[in-house]
């Protein structure tokens, strides 16, 4: 299923949620230009847990070469469909969460977000020496407040049936609660490593629940928008 549009229009430009998606898109033609570099530059600016709890153990502890990748990992891209399917994602959900939060806690919540992604990853996958680089963890974080601030809400989504394409209008609740179950039966039975395909997928289900759980304190007392 491919979501192509929500029916909830935003009250406020969502200057942020953009600047979000040009400075994902700018970063990833910046790693175009590297050439034969980019693997040392995802290395250094990746997620990567074995490396992450090495820096926290070290007695010459640096907070800046530990933590900094949780940051910067978020921006960076493995490739056209990787970044164009997160860009998607985040224009689809991101400008009405933003509308709910403002602006600045919005970007706040979104970085958040993915650091909370990262650090679910690390927990679960200690020991793995593969950079995990995306976008997807903060985005997982925005879907996560998008389904509970507009569950009525109705997203129009391309589904391939067999040899033809239906657009479907589904509610979002079913749409975001099939997407985090995919992502749990994932994570559950895709091996030992749960990165499947590249996909790590237990950041994407720890980007959900920050979501959810830090929307309690983000979110401002305003009345949210229902459309049938």
């Amino acid at each position: 299923m491919i979501p192509l549009k929500d029916n909830i229009p935003s009250r406020t430009f969502p200057f942020v949620n953009i600047s979000l998606i040009i400075l994902n898109i700018v970063v990833f033609f910046y790693e175009v230009s590297l050439g034969p570099y980019l693997e040392h530059f995802i290395f250094y600016f990746g997620v990567i847990p074995h490396k992450f709890i090495f820096l926290l153990s070290r007695d010459t502890f640096s907070p800046v070469a530990t933590f900094m990748p949780l940051f910067t990992s978020l921006f960076l891209h493995g490739g056209w469909l990787h970044l164009l399917g997160n860009m998607l994602y985040l224009w689809i959900f991101g400008d009405n969460v933003e509308d709910v939060l403002g602006h600045a806690r919005y970007l706040i919540f979104y970085l958040l977000c993915g650091i909370g992604a990262g650090m679910t990853h690390i927990i679960t996958q200690p020991v793995s020496q593969v950079p995990t680089i995306g976008a997807s963890g903060a985005i997982a974080g925005i879907m996560g407040a998008y389904f509970i601030l507009f569950p009525r809400a109705r997203v129009v989504t391309l589904v391939p049936i067999f040899f033809f394409i239906q657009f479907i209008e589904i509610p979002a609740f079913f749409f975001l609660a099939f997407w985090f179950i995919m992502q749990l039966f994932s994570g559950t039975f895709a091996g030992s490593s749960s990165f499947s395909g590249g996909i790590a997928f237990w950041a994407h289900i720890g980007g959900f629940g920050c979501g959810m759980l830090l929307l309690l304190f983000f979110k401002r007392q305003r009345k949210v928008r229902y459309y049938r």
